[in-house]
């Protein structure tokens, strides 16, 4: 999940959503025709299968996830893993076809964009006045595989067609769907399903997602915890058009006195990955994510790297060596982002114990963080309670 979603609530919406059957349920005075969830459903999926249709329009990201102590992630660049945990964030769309996209995520006095016009790809960043050509390999194919789809994948941001087409390809027993077709957004008439866990142990209480009246585009998710009234994490479009953008918002020309870099896809995307994790990949710990339990209480289990074990746990501090490169996106380090975020979340931390073993857990709106005395990390949009069964499962 891109652009600072709350990656483990997310995970636990897409995989709580199997295959099985829903409930619907119309409320209010309905301004659209009326359908049910599982005709919203159908219709939604087949459209996120379709190729989307010229559009542009602004999405705002909003976050409020409860982390205790977080560090000032305003003085942080607004596209770093630590700055996008709270707050507000913008980004900028403009889709002229499978060829032409345009993404800009304006920050504090500056603005960083990508910009795919034909096989001409462009990063543009004004904060260190830098413009980076993406070279392809000439192997890319329009549509799934072109450079407009490989460059959406590279740059960490997230539109709402994005994240619910990974919602809407499962629907399971285990959740609750109910529509509503009263909905208002950015100014438009959109159906609007709710999903709904039935597990108690999930911190979610539900996620809606806004489909467009006429078109059936996802609009906006939101999801939010149990006992809380306003979304802990919003992602919609505050404004939209339906019409090919004008063919000057897809050129661009580096401004004079700018730096010229050149890269290629395969950096863009592995720079792009490493600044959104913050962790290091996994494959280079030696192991792979263990997944414990399915649906809404999903629980992640993957090894935590030593020089960040000494950050989560409480009584010890940070290395100093070795914080990590900005990367080529422009984000601060990554490894130093996640450094911040862990000793701010340690001081909170309690200890907790069982069969398994020892450690410290840290609750949140959206999900709970387990650090094990062993050097195991299980995270989860589930009580600690869940967390702590799981870690008894070796």
């Amino acid at each position: 999940m891109r652009w600072g979603v709350p990656v483990v609530a997310i995970a636990a919406v897409a995989g709580a959503i199997g295959a099985g059957p829903v409930i619907a349920a119309v409320q209010g005075d309905p301004v659209l025709p009326e359908r049910t969830a599982e005709q919203l459903l159908a219709s939604a999926v087949q459209a996120g299968k379709a190729e989307p249709r010229p559009m542009s329009g602004t999405v705002m990201q909003t976050a409020s996830l409860g982390l205790p102590g977080l560090p000032d992630v305003t003085g942080m660049s607004g596209t770093s893993p630590a700055a996008l945990l709270a707050g507000s964030h913008e980004l900028k769309v403009w889709y002229g076809g499978a060829d032409k996209v345009r993404l800009a995520m304006p920050g504090r006095m500056s603005e960083t964009d990508l910009i795919v016009n034909g096989d001409q790809v462009w990063l543009w960043q004004s904060d260190v006045n830098k413009a980076t050509r993406v070279t392809t390999d000439g192997a890319e194919k329009a549509g799934e595989h072109g450079p407009a789809k490989r460059a959406q994948e590279a740059l960490p941001a997230t539109t709402p067609q994005q994240l619910a087409r990974t919602l809407l390809e499962q629907v399971g027993r285990d959740t609750v769907v109910g529509v509503s077709s009263t909905e208002k957004v950015a100014d438009r008439a959109a159906y609007q399903l709710a999903f709904a866990p039935k597990d108690p142990s999930s911190l979610i209480r539900e996620v809606k997602l806004a489909l467009d009246g006429e078109t059936l585009v996802p609009l906006r998710v939101q999801v939010y915890a149990k006992s809380a009234a306003e979304p802990a994490f919003e992602v919609g479009f505050t404004s939209v058009t339906f019409s090919p953008p004008a063919a000057e918002n897809f050129t661009f020309t580096p401004p004079a006195g700018a730096k010229v870099d050149e890269t290629s896809f395969g950096e863009l995307t592995e720079k792009g990955r490493a600044g959104r994790d913050g962790f290091e990949d996994h494959e280079r710990l030696g192991k792979k994510v263990k997944v414990v339990g399915g649906g809404w209480t999903t629980v992640a289990v993957l090894p935590v790297p030593d020089d960040l074990r000494a950050v989560v746990k409480p009584g010890q501090d940070a290395p100093a060596e070795d914080a990590g490169e900005p990367d080529v996106l422009g984000h601060g380090a990554p490894r130093q982002d996640a450094s911040a975020i862990a000793d701010a979340l340690r001081k909170s931390a309690t200890p907790i114990s069982g069969p398994w073993g020892s450690g410290q857990v840290v609750r949140t709106k959206l999900a709970s963080v387990l650090l094990t005395d062993d050097g195991r990390l299980l995270v989860g949009a589930v009580t600690p309670e869940k967390l702590a069964e799981a870690a008894g499962q070796k």
